[in-house]
C-alpha cells in the first residue's frame, strides 16, 4: 500500500492467480520500400506483480519496439498484450490513452523532462493530466521526490540538475500515477556508471518496498545481475527466460 497524501492506493490490483502482464505471439514487421523487416516475430513472456525484468539482447534486435508495443505507444502486427486482464488491442483510442496514463509509467534514456516546468511540476504532470486532485497529486509528488533523495531540489528545473537527478525526477514522474507497471527503457544509458547504479538500486528499493514491476531494456549486465528475472531477444523472439543469478553474462552485446 502507497499512501499518497491522503489518498490510500493498492498497488496490487490483479488476482495472485492471473499474470499482471501476458505477451502472446507478438509480432511486429516494418515496411521500407519493397523491404520487409521482421522485428518481432513470436515474442511470449509473463510477468508477474512486484517482479524487476531485464530486458536484453545485441542493439536493435527490437527491445524498444518490444516496450513500446507493451506500453501501448505502437500496435502490433499480430498476437496480443494483456495488461491486468484487459488486452490492449481490443481498446478504443481514448481508453488506451487512458491505459497509458493511468497503469503504465515510462522512464526513458533521456529523460524529456519539460523545460520550462520544475522537477515537482514534472512530476506532478501525468497527475494533473488524470485529473488528481490537486493537493494529493502535489502530496504524493513531494513524497516521491524527497524519498529519491531531492527534496532541496524540488524547485529546480531541469537545466538546474545533474543527469543523475533528471533521471530519478523521470523515475518520479513514472511513479506519480500509481501504475501497474512501468517500462524503463536503456534508464541508464545516458549516465555515467556510478550514477547508473545509484539510479537501479533507487528503482529495486522502491520496487521491494511497494511491490512495484519493472520491466528495464539494458545492455548493462550489472543491472541484469539484479534483476529478478532476464529476458533475452534474439532473432525476434524471447530466447531465454532465467532468473538472474543463473545468468552467464558477456554474450549480450
Amino acid at each position: 500500500m502507497v499512501d499518497r497524501g491522503g489518498e490510500t492506493k493498492d498497488i496490487k490490483t490483479v488476482s495472485e492467480s492471473n499474470p499482471l502482464l501476458r505477451v502472446r505471439h507478438v509480432i511486429k514487421t516494418y515496411q521500407t520500400g519493397t523491404t520487409t523487416l521482421e522485428v518481432l516475430t513470436d515474442v511470449n513472456f509473463e510477468l508477474e506483480t512486484g517482479q524487476v525484468v531485464a530486458l536484453m539482447g545485441p542493439s536493435g534486435v527490437g527491445k524498444t519496439t518490444l516496450l513500446n508495443i507493451i506500453g501501448a505507444l505502437d500496435i502490433p502486427d499480430g498476437g496480443s498484450v494483456v495488461l491486468q486482464g484487459k488486452t490492449l488491442s481490443d481498446l478504443r483510442s481514448d481508453n488506451l490513452a487512458a491505459v497509458r496514463n493511468s497503469r503504465l509509467g515510462f522512464v526513458f534514456q533521456f529523460h524529456h523532462l519539460l523545460p520550462e516546468f520544475t522537477a515537482l511540476e514534472n512530476v506532478m504532470m501525468p497527475g494533473l493530466i488524470r485529473n488528481q486532485k490537486q493537493q494529493n497529486n502535489e502530496a504524493y509528488a513531494v513524497r516521491l521526490l524527497t524519498r529519491f533523495g531531492l527534496g532541496e531540489r524540488m524547485t529546480h528545473y531541469p537545466h538546474e540538475l545533474s543527469g543523475g537527478e533528471k533521471q530519478r525526477v523521470a523515475l518520479a514522474r513514472a511513479l506519480i500515477n500509481n501504475p501497474a507497471l512501468v517500462l524503463a527503457d536503456e534508464p541508464t544509458g545516458n549516465l555515467d556508471r556510478k550514477t547508473g547504479a545509484r539510479l537501479i538500486e533507487t528503482i529495486l528499493d522502491f520496487s521491494r518496498e511497494h511491490q512495484q514491476t519493472f520491466i528495464i531494456a539494458t545492455h548493462d549486465e550489472a543491472i541484469a545481475g539484479k534483476a529478478d528475472k532476464v529476458l533475452v531477444l534474439r532473432n525476434g523472439v524471447i530466447t531465454e527466460e532465467i532468473a538472474a543469478e543463473n545468468m552467464e553474462f558477456g554474450t549480450m552485446h
